[in-house]
């Protein structure tokens, strides 16, 4: 198992990029079938490949459902543990960004706050100490 720091140092994609940029855009079924063309200990390692970057949270979910908990936990430790816990909690449980549901961006409707302008007059003290 590696530490932390070589996990990161150590990073590497454990399938080819193609086949990750499939993952990514594929539907739900679609990746289903993707996932299942790798080995049980690739799936896992891209599963935490995939945990450890924010954008690929919700591929990394899909993945890791597919993984036993043995394979996670003895390449990820305690991610790997609560990995394989995220992957199955309930559909309505998971955060908002589970697979295939993004968080729906919101723009304020309020109107923007005003400042109030900058005075460009002296104090009268200042005034009087500086001569002409």
């Amino acid at each position: 198992m590696f530490s932390s720091r070589e996990a990161f140092e150590n990073d590497f994609c454990p399938v080819r990029d193609e086949l990750l940029g499939e993952m990514y855009r594929a539907n739900e079924h679609g990746l289903a079938k993707l996932v299942e063309s790798v080995s049980a200990e690739v799936r896992a390692m891209l599963a935490l490949f995939c945990y450890r970057r924010s954008h690929l949270h919700s591929l990394a979910l899909a993945v890791a459902a597919s993984c036993n908990e043995r394979d996670l936990i003895q390449l990820g430790g305690r991610v790997g543990s609560a990995l394989y816990a995220l992957s199955r909690e309930p559909a309505g449980r998971s955060s908002p960004s589970a697979y295939g549901h993004r968080k729906p961006i919101t723009l304020s409707t309020k109107p923007l706050s005003t400042v109030s302008p900058i005075e460009d007059e002296l104090d009268e003290d200042v005034a009087e100490a500086v001569p002409a």
